[in-house]
């Protein structure tokens, strides 16, 4: 076999070498597939075609593609745009999150169909380590969510690993990103606030000097925004996201308008908050990137950091590349099409297994895509 790297960015076409036909041409499909390579300015030899490796999930010798069922939550905040808009089956109209691609035990994802069908993540994770490259991490590393934001979330910020693993029963830290699928015209952020010093937070806080405290941040859809633990933060009304993060749910509440839930207002996390939020707030210029008008069949990468990498991919047509990762985690945020012959939707969740090899997509369709980061 030999691979072929072509001029697009991070893309692998990976092709089988086949002797020519007597006319020197093969086939109809080979010829179609002839023009493909000359439109990507890849070479053909003389000795032969480059045919396609035969591209599909049931390939001897290939782990299958792992493909979720998402968990829905309910949230305060939540609406009802996951089920009118993705077409998951929501419990109610306040339906904030879909743990689309999750083994960690408040949300843990079934694998629908294949040879693994009806088995947990967290157990394939356990049981089958080969799948996710043999990684040496005790839980599956990484949570992908969408978010729908019918209503304000909590002022609230995340603690990191140390923190959580000393005041949290051994949890994993929350370092997270947001790819802005939707949001209103006009539409803000949370990200930082102003606070000098941590006798000024702690002043502010206490307080309730919300409008002093919070930093609001312009946004449009295709923005790209990181949240690093310590960031004081809230998505906002109207927002539909993508989440990529670190396996955890520890979350402290600093503010909550007052909410009331059964009556009562929920938990804030005060103490704590002070504890982890970062003095000074990080510049904005360094957490949002606009990614708006992406070059297609390029893997654009958003983010590399010490826990995972994120990619933004816009397929219109054919895309080939190869599955290098330890594994690689695939949300389809819009559109559909295949996965070397397995149809995909807008609201589809699936894994890449390691050593999956060739992979074709085939459509229009965008795609937001993560894997494991490394130190």
């Amino acid at each position: 076999m030999q691979m072929l790297k072509s001029r697009r960015r991070a893309g692998y076409a990976v092709f089988m070498l086949r002797p020519f036909s007597r006319n020197g041409i093969g086939t109809v499909a080979n010829r179609d597939f002839i023009e493909i390579l000359k439109r990507n300015k890849i070479k053909i030899k003389k000795e032969g075609i480059l045919m396609p490796q035969v591209l599909n999930q049931e390939n001897a010798g290939h782990p299958p593609i792992l493909f979720l069922e998402p968990v829905l939550k309910q949230n305060i905040w939540g609406g009802s745009r996951l089920g009118t808009e993705f077409g998951y089956a929501i419990p109610s109209g306040h339906t904030g999150e879909c743990w689309g691609i999750s083994a960690h035990p408040n949300g843990d994802c079934t694998v629908k169909e294949g040879a693994f069908a009806g088995k947990k993540l967290s157990v394939l994770w356990n049981e089958q380590r080969g799948l996710f490259g043999n990684l040496p991490m005790e839980q599956f590393p990484l949570l992908v969510k969408i978010i729908d934001a019918k209503d304000d979330l909590s002022i609230q910020v995340h603690p990191d690993d140390a923190y959580a693993a000393a005041h949290e029963n051994g949890s994993l830290g929350k370092t997270e990103c947001w790819y802005i699928m939707d949001c209103p015209k006009d539409a803000e952020l949370v990200v930082g606030h102003h606070a000098r010093s941590k006798e000024e937070l702690s002043d502010l806080i206490y307080g309730g000097k919300w409008d002093a405290f919070i930093r609001r941040i312009p946004i449009q859809k295709g923005d790209f925004i990181q949240i690093d633990p310590g960031t004081v933060h809230a998505i906002t009304a109207g927002c539909l996201l993508l989440e990529t993060q670190q396996s955890s749910d520890v979350t402290y509440r600093v503010y909550d308008y007052g909410r009331l839930m059964d009556g009562k207002p929920r938990q804030l996390h005060v103490a704590q908050s002070l504890d982890v939020i970062t003095v000074p707030a990080k510049r904005v210029q360094d957490s949002v990137m606009h990614t708006a008008s992406l070059a297609e069949n390029e893997w654009q990468e958003l983010i590399s950091c010490p826990y995972y990498r994120v990619y933004k991919l816009n397929v219109n047509g054919i895309y080939y590349f190869e599955q290098s990762w330890a594994f690689l985690n695939l949300t389809v945020i819009e559109g559909g099409g295949m996965i070397n012959g397995h149809a995909l939707a807008k609201g589809d969740h699936l894994i890449l297994p390691f050593g999956y090899g060739g992979v074709k997509l085939q459509g229009q369709m965008e795609v937001v895509a993560s894997a494991p980061g490394w130190d």
